[in-house]
């Protein structure tokens, strides 16, 4: 097919020069004597002009045209196009396909709900912001390629088709058509393989992995998503840190042309969760969270002193917007939590007022006023309960907030390193004891004393890169010491038997001569998301599922025949 240029490219350099070119029909103005057509191909939009001499076929939007003509000077430009200086004066078109009515308009701007877009995603894919999304993505991956060759790291694909392994979330499983009764797994990435990569010795890998879990979907969630997957052997966690960081600001600048600046800094885990009650924090804007047990500590309303976590956040400006309705929302939210509730606190005409002042003493109530620094209008938000709970709901309160309030500044990015996470959470109702990252994080060598008392306490050497609030990349130092290893299963709950079940020959490996290694993961859509400054990952997917895990372009997943089922040796229970 004969074409010359592409259309978003040209500018005032080619006039008067001879061009022919292919697209769809973005628009068309027919004004009698002059037609305007507006052609657009994946490099942009450029005005195409017919005057009556030409002759013209039916043209109607998506239309796929060849149009041959001249370059010419644009009489009264458009700003908002790139090539918005020229248009080109058409002598030939040609249609080379047609289009039916489109169920979407094709725009940056479209009418579609979002379900009608994933059910004609090619119809959306032609819009151009999608195809910008899709050019950052791009962009992010030979960042990646770039990178990692010039610091000597080896590109190394790993198995789909895996055992099952207790990872967190639940797997997708496999039947196996020869084997039957038996299933592989799809990875939830390729933590354990990458880790035998570093026994083989290949000492620095990457891999842009597709990975799998089938777990709740959520706007930064999906079922098959893509994650820069890396592991390094020799390396401590600041030196990996620091090449990492040096990764990030490589994308950063070839994607949008931001200078990171570095070194990025280190909060810990605790940090986070007491100052923003959150282990992804945004730090675009303050409401930080305040502790009030001291305040509190031998106040008689016991609801306050008997508390674990007492703690509080101020939003300013909004006293008089809080309405009764506005704070049983609230309370509703609190609910979510598993708080009983929570307190509101407003301080208008230089007077504090809430339901519960009548319960506090005179000295507390101005304690509380000059610890947090209150303003006319602001309202304070208390919490009080089990610390994992009320540190979760004001974080959320937290950002909700921000957002309410317009106190993020567009186009800004915050980067941060949360560290020292801890190794073991507890499950408040069944006392179960799971791993915060996977059982393959090394523990500080200082807490591994705790393994035998109490594994809480243990942190582990574990990090979460965090971008304007989003957890974009994660990773640990791992265990390269087999008793240690089993001694964290154990922790666990796992018997010598289901380890070497589950986890046999990971373990088996671990003894032949295992060097210390370290690596993370990036998430590739969650990445390709916020440079693309959309808060829907789907946007950033050429082909995604929908919230209920279903993809309305192909009805995926559907039913198979009997057949199939039977060569599985399968039966589905009605």
């Amino acid at each position: 097919m004969e074409r010359s240029h592409n259309n978003g490219k040209l500018n005032l350099s080619h006039l008067d020069q001879e061009v022919t070119l292919v697209g769809w029909v973005s628009k068309r103005r027919n004004l009698g004597a002059l037609l305007f057509i507006d052609l657009r191909d994946r490099s942009g939009i450029v005005q195409v002009v017919v005057d009556e001499n030409v002759v013209v076929p039916d043209v109607r939007n998506e239309y796929v045209l060849q149009v041959k003509g001249r370059v010419a000077h644009r009489s009264a430009p458009n700003p908002k196009l790139k090539t918005g200086e020229i248009e080109v004066i058409a002598k030939e078109i040609v249609v080379l396909n047609t289009a039916k009515t489109t169920p979407l308009i094709i725009a940056d701007e479209t009418d579609a709900l979002e379900e009608t877009r994933l059910k004609y995603r090619y119809l959306d894919l032609r819009r151009p912001c999608m195809q910008r999304y899709f050019d950052i993505r791009d962009a992010i991956k030979m960042t990646v390629h770039s990178f990692m060759h010039q610091h000597d790291f080896i590109e190394i694909e790993t198995p789909m088709l895996c055992a099952s392994s207790p990872e967190g979330a639940k797997e997708y499983l496999v039947p196996s058509r020869i084997h039957h009764g038996k299933f592989y797994a799809l990875p939830q990435s390729p933590q354990m393989f990458k880790q035998l990569l570093m026994v083989a010795g290949f000492e620095r890998y990457y891999q842009i992995a597709r990975c799998f879990r089938d777990e709740d979907l959520r706007a930064d969630r999906q079922p098959d998503f893509t994650q820069i997957d890396i592991e390094t052997s020799f390396l401590d966690q600041d030196q990996f840190l620091s090449l990492m960081e040096q990764l990030i600001k490589e994308i950063f600048k070839n994607t949008l042309g931001y200078e990171v600046v570095l070194p990025l800094r280190q909060i810990t885990y605790q940090e986070a969760m007491e100052r923003f009650g959150s282990d992804k924090p945004d730090t675009r804007f303050g409401l930080e969270l305040h502790n009030l047990k001291e305040i509190f500590k031998e106040s008689p309303f016991t609801s306050f002193s008997s508390a674990e976590a007492l703690r509080a956040i101020v939003v300013p400006g909004v006293a008089e917007t809080t309405s009764r309705k506005v704070i049983d929302t609230l309370v509703l939210e609190a609910k979510k939590y598993g708080l009983g509730g929570l307190t509101v606190i407003k301080k208008e005409n230089d007077v504090l007022t809430g339901s519960v002042l009548k319960f506090l003493k005179e000295e507390e109530i101005k304690a509380l006023d000059a610890e947090l620094k209150l303003n006319n209008n602001d309202i304070v938000i208390i919490a009080a309960g089990n610390d994992n709970r009320v540190t979760p709901l004001l974080g959320a309160l937290r950002n909700q907030y921000a957002h309410q309030l317009g106190l993020i500044k567009e186009g800004t990015y915050d980067l941060l390193w949360v560290i020292d996470f801890p190794m073991f959470e507890k499950d408040v109702e069944s006392g179960a004891i799971s791993t915060t990252h996977h059982p393959f994080t090394r523990p500080r060598d200082e807490d591994l004393p705790y393994l035998d008392t109490d594994p809480t306490k243990v942190l582990g050497y574990a990090y979460d890169i965090v971008i304007n609030g989003y957890e974009v990349g994660g990773g640990t130092l791992r265990i390269f010491d087999q008793e240690v290893q089993r001694k964290i299963f154990r922790v666990l709950g796992l018997t010598d038997e289901e380890i070497n079940k589950k986890f046999g020959y990971f373990v088996d490996a671990l003894q032949y001569g295992t060097p210390p290694h370290a690596g993370m993961a990036f998430g590739l859509d969650r990445l390709a998301m916020i440079l693309g400054h959309t808060n829907n990952i789907r946007d950033v997917i050429a082909f995604p599922k929908n919230l209920a895990a279903i993809d309305p372009m192909t009805n995926a997943p559907t039913s198979v025949t009997d057949q199939q089922l039977e060569e599985l040796g399968l039966v589905i229970k009605k």
